[in-house]
């Protein structure tokens, strides 16, 4: 049934196609770069199709290839998963998720406890790389989790929350706020999709415009640092509720003025199609769904 199958070129054909580069999957898969490229053309001889566009600049999938890839990459996640079940002794299975710096500190890892409660098995590692992981060629990440204005078409996406932005300060900054002297911290942030999330957009909305000729900005680059500003009364952050609701819930944070609040993207776990069926996974996303439910 499976006698032609091309098991090692196809093999070969994913690490060059997920490191995007023969050299690259040569060294991984401990043979020379002629080797790899003698497979791939072995492979695109068989199917009868070309696999990868070559240049001078290098080699890139074609839009046959890039199919193949994602079908052959969720196929072999899948051998190796089952294949786990059979190692005797194996470690504890460790769940590789990447997020934000901010989304890391301010939500997830101050819940990670009730994750291991009822997993005890599985171990997680948090990426916090700001660029974005490229799921379908860093097999090394299990899980993302992003603030998104439309799902991937490419990748499995798991709704979680809906992201409001409101104004919030220290709480003894909001008993004495002076509207005539007040500090505002400026968080510099891409927010994804047509979302205008910034202090004009709400000072609008709010109707104090005036604001913003008179206030002392203080400006910051990442979420946990400008929340930490707005804990030591530094001034009123524009900020997610998702990222402020431990701070809320310890009183560290209160709101000012709750009934203006701006619309922001939502975030959702996403993996390669196929990985949410791996046990770490499947119980990550599980307890994830649980967790979202109460930001």
């Amino acid at each position: 049934m499976f006698s032609t199958l091309p098991l090692n070129a196809l093999r070969t054909f994913e690490a060059a196609a997920r490191l995007g580069s023969f050299k690259a999957a040569a060294e991984e898969l401990a043979v020379t770069p002629a080797a790899i490229s003698h497979q791939i053309r072995t492979l695109e001889t068989h199917l009868g199709t070309r696999l990868f566009n070559r240049s001078g600049q290098g080699v890139a999938l074609s839009a046959e290839g890039e199919s193949l890839y994602r079908q052959t990459h969720r196929a072999l996640l899948d051998i190796r998963s089952s294949l786990e079940a059979f190692y005797p002794g194996t470690a504890q299975a460790t769940l590789t998720i990447t997020t934000t710096p901010g989304l890391a500190a301010a939500w997830l890892i101050p819940r990670l406890g009730s994750f291991y409660r009822r997993f005890a098995q599985f171990n997680v590692r948090v990426d916090t790389r700001n660029e974005l992981v490229d799921l379908l060629r860093d097999s090394s990440v299990d899980l993302a989790i992003r603030a998104v204005s439309r799902d991937d078409p490419k990748l499995f996406c798991q709704a979680l929350m809906d992201e409001r932005f409101s104004a919030y300060g220290a709480p003894e900054l909001i008993a004495s706020l002076n509207v005539d002297q007040v500090e505002l911290i400026n968080l510099n942030l891409t927010i994804p999709g047509a979302f205008s999330v910034n202090w004009q957009s709400w000072c609008t909305a709010a109707d104090c415009q005036a604001w913003l000729e008179t206030a002392q900005m203080r400006e910051f680059d990442d979420e946990h640092f400008a929340l930490g500003a707005a804990i030591a009364g530094h001034g009123l952050v524009l900020a997610s509720n998702v990222l402020v609701a431990e701070s809320l819930r310890r009183g560290e944070l209160v709101p000012y003025r709750p009934e203006i609040s701006l619309a922001g993207p939502r975030y959702v776990a996403a993996c390669v199609p196929g990985k949410e069926r791996h046990a770490p996974v499947t119980a990550f996303l599980s307890w994830l769904a649980d967790a979202a439910r109460h930001p």
